[in-house]
């Protein structure tokens, strides 16, 4: 559900002159990690929350609040499907549980040690491999950016695939693409 990034990505294999060593200067800061926190629905929605520094509970809570409330509004079961991430899990968190499931929102979690089994797992390897592998980034913001540039490219790739449109809906530090099939 949530995967942090460095500023500071691995490089990608390219070719280079015989005899000659590929180089990529490192800056000498070191930033802070941009976490990320997402919500996938494949080929229908994928929202997702940037934060500096880890995803706490508060930014969890927030955007499963958002989730609850769009649930409630739209008068339709939603379900999230979760790994078993901390924050997921927490006390806190769990008195919510009853709250979610009366605005219409039901929370399952994969079995332990199952990332495989989460296709939103898939999704940040693509962007971290695809999309920013080999980069170098001065500062978190211009990461957060690449990262942003990124998830755009992978929906307009969908977009093109699949024949979907992708709408971007932005708020606060939450982005949000919605895809709906052109008429044919």
């Amino acid at each position: 559900m949530n995967l942090c990034f460095c500023a500071w990505s691995e490089p990608s294999y390219t070719y280079y002159q015989k005899g000659k060593q590929k180089r990529l200067e490192q800056t000498k800061r070191r930033g802070r990690r941009l976490s990320i926190i997402g919500f996938l629905q494949p080929l229908i929605s994928f929202v997702y929350g940037l934060v500096i520094g880890g995803v706490n509970r508060k930014s969890y809570i927030q955007m499963i609040e958002q989730e609850a409330s769009d649930a409630e509004k739209a008068g339709c079961i939603r379900i999230i499907v979760l790994d078993n991430g901390p924050i997921h899990r927490c006390s806190y968190v769990q008195q919510l549980w009853s709250k979610w499931e009366g605005q219409g929102l039901y929370i399952f979690f994969l079995p332990k040690y199952c990332s495989e089994m989460n296709p939103i797992e898939l999704e940040w390897q693509h962007l971290k491999k695809d999309e920013l592998a080999g980069q170098m980034f001065d500062d978190e913001l211009e990461l957060a950016y690449a990262v942003i540039d990124g998830v755009k490219a992978r929906a307009e790739r969908a977009r093109n695939v699949l024949n979907l449109t992708p709408t971007l809906l932005v708020n606060f530090s939450l982005h949000s693409y919605k895809f709906s099939h052109r008429p044919t």
